[in-house]
C-alpha cells in the first residue's frame, strides 16, 4: 500500500527530474494547483507525467487529484488511491479500461509506510539512496464533464524481501529513463507482458524511521523526510546528551581527585614541617 508520500522540491527541480536526465517534460498543466509538500495525502493535488496524447511521444506534467472515484455515488470515501499490479496485469475490474491508454508516472521524493509494533505504529520513509526522485507507476482517470477533472492512482506490487518487514506492499517504481518511456508509450492502445515486467518489486531502497507527526493529515515539515535519529529530540541527540553528561561527571571526578591529591599533598608538607620543627627543638 502507498497512502502518503513526499514531494517538497521546488517546481523547477521537479521539472528537472533528478536522476532521469533523458526524460524531457514540456508544459505543466495546472501547475499552480500544486504546492510542494512533504506530506501528500489522498485527495491532494499532485503532479504526474503522461503523454500529451496516445499517439505522440511528447510528455507533459499535469497536476491531478490523488484518488480515482468509483461507484454510482462518487463520494470522497469511494476513491481508489492504489491499484494492485496483479489486477492490472489480469485486466480485472475497473483497471482494464485504464491500462491501455491512461498510464502515468507519479513524481515523488519517496513514500511513507507505517510499521506495526505492538499497539503502536511507527512511520518510515523510503526513498532512493542516491538523491534521485522516485517515479511511481500510475493510472489516471478523466471525468466526462465539459471542464474535465483528472484523478490518479498509484500502482502497488509485492514488497521486496528487504522491505517485507515493513509492509507486504510497495509502490511499483520505474527505475530508469527506459522504464519511464516504455510505461508511458500508449501508442499501441494495448497491454503487453513487457509492461507487466515493469511492475516488479524494487530492491536497494533506503528506509528509516521518521517523526510520528507525519501521520496527521495537513501537518507539514521538512523534518518529515529526515531520520528521527538525527532530530534534536531523536536517538542520536539523546546519546549525545548522555555522552556530554557522562563527560561532565568524569570531569567532576577528575577535579575532585585533583583537589583531594592537592589537600593530601599539603597535609604531608605540613606534617614534614612539624617534624623538622620538633627535631630543631630537640637539638
Amino acid at each position: 500500500m502507498c497512502g502518503r508520500y513526499a514531494l517538497g522540491l521546488q517546481r523547477a527541480e521537479i521539472r528537472a527530474l533528478p536522476g532521469y536526465p533523458n526524460i524531457e517534460i514540456g508544459e505543466w498543466a495546472n501547475e499552480t494547483d500544486f504546492m510542494p509538500r512533504y506530506n501528500i495525502a489522498p485527495n491532494s493535488q499532485a503532479p504526474v507525467i503522461r503523454r500529451r496524447d496516445a499517439s505522440s511521444p511528447d510528455l507533459q506534467m499535469q497536476t491531478m487529484r490523488w484518488g480515482i472515484p468509483y461507484g454510482k455515488v462518487r463520494a470522497k470515501s469511494q476513491q481508489a488511491i492504489n491499484a494492485r499490479s496483479e489486477n492490472i496485469m489480469e485486466g480485472a475490474g475497473m483497471w482494464n479500461k485504464y491500462r491501455n491508454t491512461n498510464r502515468c508516472v507519479v513524481v515523488s521524493q519517496g513514500y511513507y509506510e507505517w510499521q506495526t509494533k505492538g499497539k503502536g505504529k511507527l512511520p518510515h520513509f523510503t526513498k532512493h539512496g542516491d538523491g534521485k526522485v522516485m517515479l511511481m507507476a500510475g493510472l489516471y482517470h478523466v471525468s466526462d464533464e465539459t471542464n474535465p477533472n483528472y484523478f490518479f492512482a498509484i500502482i502497488t506490487t509485492n514488497a521486496s524481501p528487504s522491505l517485507s518487514w515493513l509492509h507486504d506492499r510497495q509502490p511499483a517504481i520505474l527505475k530508469s529513463d527506459a522504464d519511464v518511456t516504455k510505461w508511458l508509450d500508449t501508442s499501441s492502445y494495448d497491454w503487453s507482458t513487457e509492461l507487466g515486467k515493469l511492475l516488479r518489486p524494487t530492491e536497494g531502497l533506503l528506509c528509516y524511521q521518521v517523526p510520528k507527526e507525519v501521520g496527521k493529515v495537513g501537518a507539514e515539515s521538512p523534518a518529515f523526510v529526515q531520520p528521527v535519529s538525527t532530530r534534536k529530540d531523536g536517538i542520536e541527540a539523546i546519546f549525545a546528551k548522555q555522552r556530554t553528561k557522562q563527560e561532565g561527571k568524569n570531569e567532576g571526578i577528575k577535579r575532585k581527585r585533583s583537589l583531594t591529591s592537592s589537600v593530601q599533598s599539603d597535609r604531608k608538607e605540613d606534617e614534614s614541617r612539624k617534624t623538622e620543627c620538633k627535631k630543631l627543638k630537640v637539638e
